[in-house]
């Protein structure tokens, strides 16, 4: 019987890989994976030897989408994942998955690394009742989406955002909702470089603005 295994692999250390995410990948037929060459890596850094590999990543998921669909009936066991983290959020995967459950094939999710996760626990921020947001709208649409979370009231929001956008996205919750907001900013999570910022927005926009900002952000905020 066919069956999709959907695969969280880790956010940035290696140490985060479960034993039955390994086993998975160990006996499955397939890879789909964003990009084989960041899932051959993973595999040789788990002394797994790789089995065949194909891409499915943004800008091919429509159109490889019923290809997919019948390579996993084919194959019988065929495991998801993404570059980093639990495929569907905030990467490729939702599409296949709806796929696979409107076909009548078995879709089996392991549970794993998700990078939100840590930073909305770690935040000190109220956590039962949360929003997850992911990456705003880089033009079109933003501050509507930004207008629109500003009135969920009692609730934390979590973002991500890319370097090169956080301080927009400091500037625009500091005007949209309020520069005394409680935020959490994490940074490069489970990674050498990890950070956790907590603060006021306004704190958190005069930090970001004195220093160089890398690696993968994720943004909390405590909206009252």
């Amino acid at each position: 019987m066919a069956k999709l295994s959907v695969v969280p692999v880790p956010i940035g250390n290696l140490k985060d890989i479960t034993l039955r995410a390994i086993e998975t990948l160990q006996n499955a037929n397939l890879v789909v994976c964003e990009d084989t060459r960041q899932t051959s890596k993973l595999l040789k850094l788990l002394h797994l030897s790789p089995p065949p590999m194909i891409s499915y990543h943004k800008e091919n998921e429509h159109r490889r989408l019923d290809h997919l669909i019948s390579i996993i009936k084919e194959k019988e066991h065929v495991a998801l994942v993404s570059d980093a983290g639990t495929p569907g959020i905030s990467d490729p995967g939702y599409l296949i998955i709806k796929a696979c459950i409107e076909e009548k094939i078995n879709v089996e999710v392991l549970p794993g690394p998700v990078a939100f996760i840590p930073v909305l626990v770690g935040s000190g921020l109220p956590i039962q009742r949360f929003y997850f947001e992911g990456f705003l709208p880089h033009k079109k649409g933003r501050k509507q989406r930004l207008l629109f979370l500003s009135q969920l009231k009692n609730t934390t929001i979590v973002f991500y955002e890319s370097p090169h956008r956080l301080l927009k996205l400091l500037e625009e919750i500091a005007h949209i909702f309020c520069g005394s907001t409680p935020i959490c900013v994490g940074r490069e999570v489970t990674k050498k470089y990890e950070e956790f910022f907590r603060g006021s927005v306004m704190d958190a926009l005069n930090y970001f603005k004195a220093k160089q900002i890398r690696g993968e952000i994720t943004v909390v905020l405590y909206n009252e």
